[in-house]
């Protein structure tokens, strides 16, 4: 069928090039670029031998010429982010000069402050539509499940949707006093930042973890959990017919939370720059450095994530309540592609928003959120490729 690019060589990567290789039919070829091309390389001999050709590259995803000449070279339909957000833009810059479809699954974020906006991304609405293009942002889990599952909802079962909280919880243990599932640098700026919802027309603004609530998750039991800023609220509430409130909540364990906040305490969590020893240090990247690789946490880590979102709404003029939602289990994950299920969860779906440009399921010239195409193929792709989904017409509701 087709040819994919695929920056970026983490955990997230790793499963996405799994599954790529797993539906070779679509993915024909794949090119893994990474700055640190060994990783690359390791990953092609674990996984060639398969009916999907691989080839390696080293690129600096910061240098829109390295990446423009490696689009070039390769003649990819798709180039598939999975770099870090801070480079979402360069690789966007060079996907228009080469007139190559993208698809990443988080927002854009600056080195210098913690933002989760889209801002920066839609204004190159008018320049993909221009060069007849398409980009597809936010194509992991939450980002871009979520937002399937919301545009599922509203195409199947509501006439407005009224409410939506999103529920992220993983009921995981790595057996460490304290480590991120995922990159730490953007994982700790993520929680430590203000938590926002949005509610009639507005945002509100709260403290970190000033909300909690305590719920009771199918499979994995009762948590606690707190209400987050996260990216995909702001395209849902502009993209979802009849919102009045949208919510996110994401579960933590008091003993992440304790030392969080002792490493917050001391500066740690800091992104500003400090002296140390005559050299700039960002104490953030230092505590990425000595905390444990989030691939590393794979073979140790049991128990299952639930992620999925509740609906409130109106269906022929009655109340009606939803809940969809995604139970993965982290031994399962890791035996099947070697990646706990936090990355298995972002993973799949990134391989899918590839594969929906890529058959050309998903056609639309300029910058798109997930929810703004047909959810039917995408959820039929999820039960398919590792991630089905639950149904529940009468659930728990957070207050």
């Amino acid at each position: 069928m087709g040819k994919a690019l695929i920056i970026g060589c983490g955990g997230v990567a790793s499963v996405a090039i799994h599954k790529c290789c797993q539906n070779s039919e679509v993915f024909e070829e794949i090119c893994i670029a990474s700055r640190t091309v060994s990783k690359c390389d390791e990953l092609k001999e674990k996984l060639q031998g398969g009916k999907t050709k691989i080839s390696t590259a080293k690129v600096d995803a910061d240098n829109v010429d390295e990446l423009i000449a490696l689009i070039n070279d390769f003649k990819p339909d798709v180039v598939l982010n999975l770099a870090l957000p801070y480079q979402d833009l360069t690789i966007m810059d060079a996907c228009l000069a080469t007139k190559t479809n993208y698809v990443d699954t988080a927002n854009y974020e600056p080195l210098d402050t913690a933002k989760f906006e889209y801002k920066w991304q839609w204004a190159y609405q008018d320049k993909f539509k221009e060069a007849g293009i398409t980009a597809l942002l936010g194509s992991g889990f939450d980002p871009g499940v979520t937002g399937v599952f919301s545009a599922y909802a509203m195409k199947h079962y509501f006439d407005e949707i009224h409410e939506i909280d999103i529920l992220d919880c993983n009921g995981g243990d790595h057996g460490y006093p304290f480590a991120t599932n995922f990159n730490p640098e953007i994982n700790i700026r993520e929680v430590t930042a203000n938590g926002s919802y949005w509610e009639n027309g507005e945002w509100i603004e709260t403290e970190p973890m000033e909300i909690k609530r305590v719920y009771d998750f199918p499979e994995v039991g009762t948590k606690d959990m707190y209400l987050l800023h996260h990216e995909e609220l702001e395209s849902l509430a502009l993209n979802i017919k009849g919102i009045k409130r949208i919510r996110f909540f994401m579960t933590f364990g008091q003993s992440y939370l304790t030392h969080l906040k002792c490493l917050e305490n001391v500066g740690m969590t800091s992104i500003e720059p400090i002296e140390f020893e005559g050299k700039q240090i960002v104490p953030l990247q230092f505590l990425k450095a000595v905390l444990p690789d989030p691939a590393s946490l794979g073979p140790r880590t049991v128990g299952k994530t639930n992620i999925g979102c509740i609906f409130k709404g109106i269906k022929d003029g009655e109340p009606k309540t939803y809940y969809v939602y995604n139970v993965c289990d982290h031994q399962e994950s890791y035996r099947e592609v070697g990646s706990q299920a936090i990355s298995y969860t972002t993973g799949v779906p990134a391989m899918i928003g590839a594969m929906m440009l890529m058959t050309g399921t998903w056609k639309g010239e300029g910058v798109f959120n997930i929810e703004q195409f047909d959810p039917d193929p995408f959820m039929e792709a999820l039960n398919k490729w590792g991630l089905p989904w639950k149904e529940d017409f009468n659930p728990e509701l957070v207050d």
